[in-house]
């Protein structure tokens, strides 16, 4: 601990306005900016201020300033999500990030407080570390969770590589955060101490790391189409453009090999129509381009063609007593006949996105959800396989859900991919670069292919390394035909999920113990 506080003779005399700004600079790490040696150095150099912090309280402090500044770019595109509603000043989004960074910034500041409180009787490094994971698995569950951007996502490489994150499947994403906290400080140590070879030596082991061919991957056999048809979010919800953008879905759906058995891909709210049976008549009249059920699931049977089977994004009803008391964001399969063969309800909802929480003092404020409509949404029961016979075994994540580590599979039963229809056209040109990074980390994770289908971009085929098979970017119609990659056997993270990254977080700290004690002998 001496030697790093040493080794701190250049950084400014007021640690806040440093956390603030190494915060930001850490955040470039994340997609579109993919600045990783600036983002690993600037964790780094906040990780550094914490040993001359008088206690605990004062790094807790030092830590929640970082944050603060951390998760105001790293969530910056959800401002533009206020700009698709009409019921609350799209400005307001410019104020609904930065407050949300005041309560994200409670977790970096537990990690810094943690490593700050152990220092002296833990390896600082080892111990920051540590307490690192930790704190990103409690921001993963606490109050529903919110797990966007762990700051493993700085080790995941370029599209045709999977970068340090390869390691993932033998850790999981919460513990190589850990690794990416604990390369950082030390990093930053060797930096500050003008340790130069150390440094030289580290930094070319990390590039040579982060750019390591993947190579081609193994071939599939199950025949897929996946859709993304560009349609904006200013029109997706508008009554007037249902039957457009269903023709124009159609329409780059066609089978090239009519017959044949094939797995169609839709996004969310790829339909607007109701599907299920036995809803009161005013709720198809009123909402739907289709007054039947029925003859919508056999327009889209007809549309999509013999051998086919359409997973797609759309809503259901919970209906009581004749009236709608919540609905279900859900991916529901088609047959060719025009059948629900199997359906999934997304578990993980978007608070103030898909369900306004506190609802009964925050509405009469003003206060809406963003995602149009007056139901709130209600939470299905979580992960489950949907067997679809010779199209394999699908599991299903909704848009957000895919960024929750070790919460995506139905460990019971295991499926053969994970398909991930999405709507990002509300995100802005930051949020779908880095949500389609965190399915890639699911996919290497878990070892399981992901399919990504959305709206507007990016939509992706991710084997089960994490590379990117193929793609369409951002505010591009188009298609992707081709085999789903195989999925790899069950991972050791497949296996035990965050119980092995609590496991390396208790390694860190137990390391660190060892450490201390070594150097005080």
């Amino acid at each position: 601990m001496e030697r790093l506080s040493r080794a701190l003779t250049w950084f400014p005399d007021r640690p806040r306005i440093a956390a603030f700004g190494f915060g930001v600079l850490a955040a470039t790490g994340f997609q579109p900016w993919g600045l990783w040696p600036l983002a690993l150095l600037a964790m780094g150099g906040f990780a550094l201020l914490l040993p001359r912090a008088p206690g605990w309280r004062q790094a807790a402090v030092t830590g929640w300033f970082f944050g603060i500044g951390h998760f105001t770019l790293g969530n910056a595109w959800i401002a533009t999500a206020f700009t698709y509603q009409a019921n609350m000043p799209p400005a307001l989004g410019w104020i609904a990030v930065p407050l949300l960074a005041l309560y994200l910034a409670v977790f970096p500041a537990l990690a810094a407080a943690g490593a700050r409180a152990l220092a002296g009787r833990i390896a600082f490094p080892l111990a920051f570390a540590g307490c690192w994971v930790l704190s990103e698995w409690l921001r993963g569950w606490l109050f529903t969770g919110y797990p966007w951007n762990p700051f493993a996502m700085v080790l995941l490489g370029p599209f045709d590589r999977p970068g340090l994150a390869a390691i993932a499947p033998w850790m999981g994403t919460y513990a190589l955060s850990g690794v990416a906290v604990l390369v950082s400080v030390l990093l930053a140590a060797a930096l500050a101490g003008r340790r130069w070879l150390p440094f030289g030596l580290a930094a070319a082991l990390l590039g040579a790391g982060m750019y390591l061919p993947a190579g081609p991957g193994a071939p599939g056999s199950t025949r897929f189409t996946l859709v993304q048809p560009d349609i904006r979010q200013e029109q997706l919800d508008d009554p007037r453009f249902y039957e457009d953008n269903f023709r124009k879905t159609v329409q780059l759906s066609t089978a090239h090999d009519p017959g044949a058995e094939r797995l169609l891909l839709w996004p969310e709210s790829g339909v607007p129509d109701y599907l299920e049976d036995g809803y009161p008549q005013r709720f198809y009249d009123a909402a739907t381009a289709f007054a039947d059920p029925a003859l919508a699931r056999r327009r889209i049977g007809q549309a999509i063609g013999p051998g086919s089977t359409l997973l797609t994004g759309t809503v259901d009803l919970k209906i009581e007593d004749g009236r709608a008391v919540g609905a279900f964001n859900v991916v529901t399969a088609v047959d060719s006949a025009g059948a629900i063969v199997a359906s999934y309800a997304k578990a993980h909802l978007v608070p103030y996105g898909e369900y306004l929480p506190l609802r009964w003092l925050l509405e009469p404020l003003g206060a809406t959800r963003l995602v149009p409509g007056a139901l709130d949404f209600l939470p299905g029961p979580g992960p489950r396989t949907l067997d679809l016979g010779g199209l394999g075994k699908a599991g299903v994540q909704i848009c957000y859900e895919i960024v929750f580590s070790g919460q995506v599979v139905d460990a019971a039963h295991r499926p053969d991919y994970i398909f991930n229809p999405s709507n990002d056209g509300w995100f802005g040109p930051s949020g779908p670069p880095q949500h389609l990074a965190q399915a890639r980390m699911r996919a290497i994770e878990e070892g399981l292919p992901i399919l990504r289908a959305t709206t507007t971009g990016i939509s992706a085929i991710i084997d089960a390394r994490g590379v990117v098979r193929d793609h369409i970017g951002r505010l591009r119609a188009g298609r992707m035909d081709g085999t789903i990659p195989p999925p790899a056997p069950p991972t050791l993270f497949a296996r035990t999920g965050n119980l092995l990254a609590l496991g390396w977080a208790l390694l860190f700290l137990l390391a660190g113990l060892v450490v201390t004690r070594q150097r005080d002998r």
